[in-house]
């Protein structure tokens, strides 16, 4: 497969930023009113679980937030490729069944990105044979960026029983049940971004709870989001609510939470979520919950399939999972938090990964000062020139600030320009992460300094032209040298401010944990998920990559034929202490 190397998505492009806001926007707006789950229940009305219970035991790998960049896309796709891989001494085989956990491509589910991002690394790195007696599987569930054209591009390559490379797919709808061996089972479940889970959905998993799943079976749920951290976050969240409802209402049978009573005929009274599985946060966690009938319940976040790396310093020891039970955070995370910490720092470096939201900045400061000055052009002397004689530092402050205020009152066009550079900070502030007012006196401190910035800047230039230089006014060398100086300085020093903004958030206030993880575009530390389930217990080999390599070659360049890339050794290793063993 022909495909195009990708470098990672720069969430701080202002063009990818307004694309993909108006693709998210679009997709709430229409997604309830043309739902894809309901058109997949009316083609395939008969969909019923896949059986794997026959084997004596099932190698499992899981992956999530995958279809970025090439160099840890590639990275991970060639780890899971392997026959096996060597952990601790011992050998753990590629998984039978492969598992994407949501968000498979990045920024948008265009046809085109999931080719070059997911479609053609995965190719590359497990050329497809047809003479496989026992090819691989691989199943699919969609997060947040899949659903931003609502499911279309999904549907064909996920849907359609086609091949990634040697694993084939083998689901007809957006969600499945896997019968497993040794009396366990594997749901896959699609939220669908922050809405309520379809009817059609929740009669299938009804119907398999109720007349499939028997008593004593144990069960892996596999969602697309850690609503558990995203409650502990923020009280307002509602998706743990809508998962709990699944887990009390769907699979246990409950028919009224206040009475444990009301189960499928009793018998889901022994029924175990043993493991849920989760990405959308870009790192490695591990909580367990003591509740879901008395047993332990190992919540795993495992999002490091090649987007950006998520922190994981603020995540909470202690949460309150669902009512009435507990989660306790394991360690290690991965990055681990001293790690995190450090890595929050490369915000400083904000302005070298994030050059085109830099231009941005100079040139709306630009825009700016040119309408001020055009306003200013019957007064006495104009906004620069009466800058020039002012000097901030022997007392002309309260003067500069007259000057400005005295321009605004009579340049609406400036005012406003003003006005929706604080606002849209403002608005850019994170009050998902439950700091009340906090966040809001944040980010509109945050504001106040880009505009504080914007006319310093004007009267540093203006100085510095006009009166240090001695430039006339409309000079085209002064206009020159002024325009280089907003954009270039001043977008410079917009991104400096952006960037200490982000990491005071990030890193002491706890605060935008995707807005400060994803400005440098992390890609290392990424990760996946081995399971082995045998007769003795559910084993789980969670995978740390801690630097992913970067110089991928294409020995076949020239030649005609499909891709194949050489590189570096991959170097792995197990990321907690020892393996998460859920015996029978």
């Amino acid at each position: 497969m022909k495909f195009e190397k990708k470098p990672m998505v720069n969430w701080y492009d202002p063009k990818q930023l307004a694309s993909t806001g108006m693709k998210t926007v679009v997709s709430s707006v229409f997604g309830n009113f043309a739902d894809r789950r309901e058109m997949q229940a009316a083609l395939d009305p008969k969909l019923d679980y896949i059986d794997y219970s026959d084997r004596v035991d099932i190698w499992i790998d899981y992956i999530s937030d995958l279809g970025d960049g090439f160099n840890p896309t590639y990275t991970m796709a060639h780890l899971l490729a392997k026959d096996h891989l060597e952990v601790k001494g011992k050998k753990i085989k590629r998984g039978k069944i492969l598992i994407m956990g949501g968000d498979e491509v990045y920024p948008t589910p265009e046809m085109h990105e999931y080719r070059n991002r997911l479609q053609g690394p995965f190719h590359a790195a497990f050329p497809g044979n047809r003479n496989d007696p026992d090819p691989p599987h691989l199943y699919a569930i969609p997060g947040n960026h899949d659903w931003y054209d609502g499911l279309t591009n999904f549907i064909k390559v996920f849907l359609q029983k086609r091949s990634m490379g040697n694993w084939r797919t083998q689901q007809t709808r957006s969600y499945f049940a896997l019968k497993l061996p040794h009396n366990y089972w594997l749901l896959g479940i699609d939220i669908q971004l922050n809405a309520d889970i379809d009817i059609p959905q929740l009669n299938y998993f009804r119907e398999i709870a109720k007349n499939d799943i028997q008593a004593n079976n144990k069960i892996i749920l596999v969602t697309a989001e850690p609503s558990w951290v995203y409650k502990s976050f923020s009280q307002k969240s509602s998706a743990h609510d809508r998962f709990k409802f699944f887990i009390d209402k769907i699979i246990f049978g409950k028919t009224h939470l206040e009475d444990p009573d009301c189960f499928y005929g009793g018998k889901n009274k022994s029924i175990q979520v043993t493991t849920i599985l989760t990405g959308d946060l870009h790192h490695y966690s591990h909580y367990v919950e003591e509740g879901i009938i008395n047993k332990k319940c190992h919540l795993i976040t495992a999002g490091g399939g090649g987007a950006f790396m998520h922190t994981t310093h603020t995540l909470k020891k202690e949460i309150n999972a669902s009512e009435g039970y507990n989660a306790t955070l394991m360690e290690p995370t991965f990055p681990s938090k001293s790690d995190s910490i450090m890595l929050g720092y490369k915000n400083l470096l904000f302005p070298f990964y994030n050059v085109s939201m830099l231009l941005f900045f100079g040139i709306f400061h630009l825009f700016t000062a040119w309408l001020l000055q055009v306003g200013t052009k019957s007064d006495p002397s104009t906004f620069m020139e009466s800058a020039k004689s002012i000097s901030l530092f022997d007392g002309g402050i309260g003067e500069y600030l007259s000057l400005i205020g005295g321009s605004l009152s009579h340049i609406p066009s400036v005012l406003a320009l003003n006005l929706l550079l604080f606002g849209g900070l403002l608005v850019f502030t994170d009050v998902k992460s439950g700091k009340g007012n906090w966040n809001y006196i944040a980010g509109g401190v945050h504001g106040i300094l880009h505009v504080a910035n914007l006319y310093i800047l004007i009267w540093l230039f203006s100085r510095y032209n006009l009166f240090t230089q001695g430039m006339k006014i409309d000079s085209l060398q002064q206009v020159l040298w002024f325009s280089a100086e907003m954009i270039v300085v001043g977008g410079i020093l917009s991104g400096i401010l952006f960037g200490l903004y982000l990491l005071i958030s990030g890193n002491f206030l706890n605060n935008h944990i995707t807005e400060a993880s994803s400005s440098f575009l992390g890609e290392d530390y990424k990760n996946f998920l081995r399971l082995h389930l045998d007769e003795k217990a559910l084993t789980i080999y969670p995978i740390g990559v801690k630097t992913v390599v970067k110089n991928w070659k294409d020995v076949n360049k020239g030649t005609g034929k499909d891709p194949q890339y050489k590189g570096d050794e991959v170097k792995y290793d197990l990321i907690e202490e020892n393996p998460i063993n859920i015996a029978h």
